[in-house]
């Protein structure tokens, strides 16, 4: 494989041109602050570059004539015509702050361009909780089902993905999903992230990405949070059901080289339901950096999150059916929990010279968690019910360290860029427990309960060549992952192991047919790891099923103001991931298919209104399973999202958001149905000075939904038989909150 990709790299290093030259300089805003990772484009030729730590840049392969961009969201775009007198010079370009709009992104060929663009909905229309950021990645939906303190269920490319089984999630590099968590394998809890800090997000779909590994099945989500601040901030936020919330983002120090700040986060609510949440979350960040605008950059971030709840869980529809409950009732009311995080995480960013620079990172977590559910009410015990405990401790500790290098191919007509990295990650997990309870206080019986060590170091190459409107980019990523577990339920000492190779490749190909049209290929191998437990149970059996993915597609912007992107997908996944009622957890079920189109636009209309819409089909079976009896529950086959939002009319500001998911099979013959929804939510603000007056609207208008939906198998007190039927979390009704903020 490592061949074919170099003899496919030599061939075109080899191809003869015409002389070209080079051009070099540096990026600042106005201020005098070089700006890291500007954009700058050759629209003639198609090559494009961005900036360092330092703002200095070099763009290969120039002409008299080239027209070149210079871009970032948040800053008007500069344009450049080469003349003679600036071939292989040195330019000083500063860029004027505007406010963000589609034409500041220029389409370039790169391997998740479609990011670059997404980000301008993240600018447009900021997120006002911290999952709704998911909310912002074309086709994912997500839905919350246990008094909003748990992990939000996510759906994706046909997914039913849980908790994160198959989409790998992490903020600053820190991973967000945990492995072998006691309720469910990737369980990616992103409570611990302050809407407000956030600055952009990265996303791919499918498993193209040689840096990223273990849960890279669907895609991955990397969320990158804000440097420094250019105001002091304080927000008050209060509503329906008891909601209170509360930020507050202050400056700690700033000068030339360094600043830091300090961000909190208090929300308080009773939700909706008849038995109240008593739900009440705590953050806390604290972030320094240091850029000596020559060749550092360095970030700490020190964070703490915590959270306790109560839930109404899911409930059955033949109890809203008799009239047991209302629907917004409980059969059981004890469920809920608590869980916390604390997070110190160091990156670092060297550059070595103009074309070497090496990036690193390093963290330790600290993380609890106590969940307790009740599925099936009376179905195993009709004298003290069905309520069971998830329980863990666990410490995380990991780095990464990887060096990046460009070459210049010929006469500066073509560049070869490599990138190697080496990592590791160790999740020590204490206490691992999946226990029968009554009331949350009376230990009935523990049905697992141990301690789990799983450690995964891994390495990966990028190579990167460009050449005229080509881009051809191989990967390869090799991971490593070693499994124990002590079981404490054994009188005797009972610890066993396994251990595991992976080796994914990767192959991304981008043509440039022109500055508006961009087509790609791409195609790549990924895994989900399997629980330890999983692991240990089988005998090492798929301890790392693969996923075999494959995407072809284009973006397209005939005008600055217009975007299109539309792919055909396919994806072949060795072991899927099935929810299981009586015991609240997902086990491993057999090899699936899934195949589908993804499209959407973006429109900036005018200086003040955007607008974007995604719609998402997909295709998902079981192959091992008889048609009719092949369905994979909960896997949803079409979805669709968008809004449109306003700035500067007078003082206003505001937008509106659907989301859209149809009806889905909720077992695997389809006689149960998950029911879809459409969903509308609004926003408007008022800015007074540095006041900022607003209302959000959650369900606009008032649309009876279900968020979350589970065929599951149930007794209730009063039946003597079970019957399985559907399970819901119901949605949001109507929900009314105001908001005053003040900046300084």
């Amino acid at each position: 494989m490592r061949n074919y990709f170099f003899h496919i790299i030599l061939s075109f290093t080899f191809i003869s041109s015409a002389y070209a030259h080079e051009l070099s300089g540096t990026v600042t805003a106005d201020d005098g602050r070089p700006i890291d990772g500007v954009g700058v484009y050759n629209k003639t030729t198609g090559g494009y570059t961005y900036t360092n730590v330092s703002g200095y840049f070099e763009l290969d392969d120039i002409s008299i004539g080239d027209l070149i961009f210079f871009y970032s969201l948040g800053y008007k775009t500069h344009e450049l015509t080469i003349k003679e007198s600036l071939l292989d010079g040195n330019l000083d370009i500063v860029l004027e702050e505007a406010a963000v709009s589609l034409d500041q992104v220029v389409l370039v060929s790169k391997v998740n361009a479609m990011s670059n663009f997404v980000n301008v909905d993240v600018k447009a229309n900021p997120v006002k909780s911290s999952q709704e950021i998911l909310r912002k990645i074309p086709g994912l939906i997500i839905g919350q089902h246990a008094g909003g303190g748990k992990a939000e269920q996510i759906f994706l490319r046909g997914f039913d993905i849980d908790h994160g089984t198959d989409i790998a999630i992490d903020v600053d590099g820190l991973p967000v999903n945990m492995v072998s968590h006691a309720h469910g394998q990737g369980y990616a809890d992103m409570h611990f992230i302050i809407p407000e800090t956030i600055d952009n997000i990265d996303f791919g779909k499918g498993a193209y990405y040689a840096d990223k590994g273990n849960f890279n099945t669907a895609g991955y989500v990397g969320l990158k949070t804000k440097k420094s601040i250019n105001d002091n901030l304080l927000s008050v936020e209060a509503g329906m059901f008891n909601t209170l919330r509360t930020v507050g983002m202050l400056k700690l120090t700033e000068s030339e080289f360094s600043n830091a700040y300090v961000a909190s986060e208090m929300v308080l609510t009773d939700g909706a339901f008849d038995s109240p949440q008593n739900f009440n979350r705590l953050n806390i960040m604290g972030r320094y950096n240091y850029n000596n605008r020559e060749n550092q950059d360095l970030s700490l971030t020190l964070s703490h999150f915590q959270s306790k709840w109560d839930a109404s869980g899911q409930v059955p529809q033949r109890a809203i059916d008799q009239g047991l409950i209302g629907r917004f009732g409980a059969i059981d009311d004890t469920e809920g929990g608590n869980t916390s995080r604390s997070n110190f995480l160091i990156n670092h960013t060297r550059q070595l010279n103009e074309h070497s620079k090496v990036k690193s990172k390093a963290y330790i977590s600290k993380y609890d968690f106590e969940l307790f559910s009740n599925f099936t009410f009376f179905l195993e015990d009709p004298v003290n019910a069905d309520q069971i405990r998830q329980k863990e401790d666990r410490t995380i500790i990991g780095a990464e360290t990887a060096y990046e290098h460009s070459i210049h191919v010929g006469d500066h007509d073509s560049q070869l860029k490599y990138e190697a990295g080496i990592g590791f990650r160790y999740d020590d997990v204490n206490d691992v427990q999946l226990s029968r309870t009554k009331n949350r206080k009376e230990l009935l019986e523990r049905l697992a309960y141990g301690n789990v060590d799983e450690t995964n170091s891994y390495s990966f190459i990028n190579l990167t060549y460009k050449k005229n409107k080509w881009t051809i980019n191989p990967g390869l990523r090799l991971d490593y992952f070693k499994f124990d577990y002590e079981n404490l339920l054994t009188e005797t000492y009972d610890s066993k192991s396994q251990d595991k190779l992976f080796l994914g490749p990767k192959l991304n190909v981008l043509f440039a047919a022109s500055p508006a049209v961009q087509i790609f290929g791409k195609t790549g191998v990924g895994f989900h790891s399997n629980d330890t437990r999983v692991v240990i149970a089988n005998d090492a059996d798929e301890i790392l099923p693969a996923a075999y993915s494959f995407d072809v597609g284009g973006l397209f912007k005939p005008t600055n103001k217009i975007v299109i992107n539309a792919a055909l997908w396919n994806l072949f996944l060795e072991q899927e991931f099935v929810y299981v009622g009586d015991a609240g957890i997902v086990e491993p079920s057999g090899k699936t298919r899934r195949y589908g189109v993804d499209f959407g636009v973006r429109y900036q209309l005018t200086d003040w209104l955007y607008a974007n819409g995604d719609v998402n089909y997909t295709y998902a079976r079981s192959t091992e399973e008889p048609a009719g009896a092949d369905y994979i529950p909960l896997a949803p086959d079409l979805t669709s999202s968008g809004g449109l939002s306003f700035r500067d009319i007078g003082n206003l500001s505001g937008g509106v958001n659907y989301r859209y998911i149809k009806n889905r099979p909720a077992n695997e013959d389809n006689s149960i149905v998950a029911e879809g929804y459409f969903v509308t939510d609004m926003n408007l603000n008022y800015a007074w000075n540095n006041w900022t007056f607003g209302v959000i609207v959650e369900n606009l208008f008032d649309t009876k939904w279900n968020e979350t939906q589970f065929a599951t198998e149930s007794r209730l007190f009063n039946e003597a038989i079970p019957v399985e039927e559907i399970h819901f979390t119901p949605g949001t009704p109507f929900y009314l909150r105001g908001k005053v903020s003040v900046r300084f």
